[in-house]
């Protein structure tokens, strides 16, 4: 019985850690909408693409500071901005500007945003690229 009891302790526990990273995780994965609000309310907000400059070529959101994230000195340009800023990160389709999100926040940034589904789900959304 007390085997038993132990045991759904545990689950219990583990139940509620994993649900209580995930929704940390998630809650800095924003819509293209809230992406869209925060451009425009933030005043220190800093607009960032990952993407490469052929896919850049292709329209932007807004007017985003570009590091491109196959440079091979990515890590040092990401590192070198201001930390103390919110940042809107996106790419095409959310992998690249999730791992530029994860390294920034292991780097001590601020704010970071990543915008689910990239310029992707921007342009599904029917948002315009510049």
């Amino acid at each position: 019985m007390i085997k038993k009891i132990s045991v759904l302790i545990v689950m219990v526990i583990l139940i509620s850690c994993t649900q209580t990273s995930t929704t940390e995780q998630t809650s800095y994965l924003i819509q293209p909408q809230k992406f869209k609000e925060m451009m425009s309310e933030e005043k220190e907000v800093v607009v960032l693409d990952v993407r490469t400059p052929e896919e850049v070529a292709a329209g932007v959101i807004g007017n985003p500071t570009v590091i491109n994230f196959r440079d091979e000195d990515f890590k040092e340009q990401i590192l070198a901005l201001d930390k103390s800023k919110t940042y809107l990160v996106y790419c095409k389709s959310g992998g690249r500007s999730g791992q530029t999100k994860a390294l920034m926040d292991e780097n001590g940034f601020k704010a970071v945003y990543d915008l689910k589904g990239g310029i992707t789900a921007w342009k599904d959304t029917g948002l315009l690229t510049e």
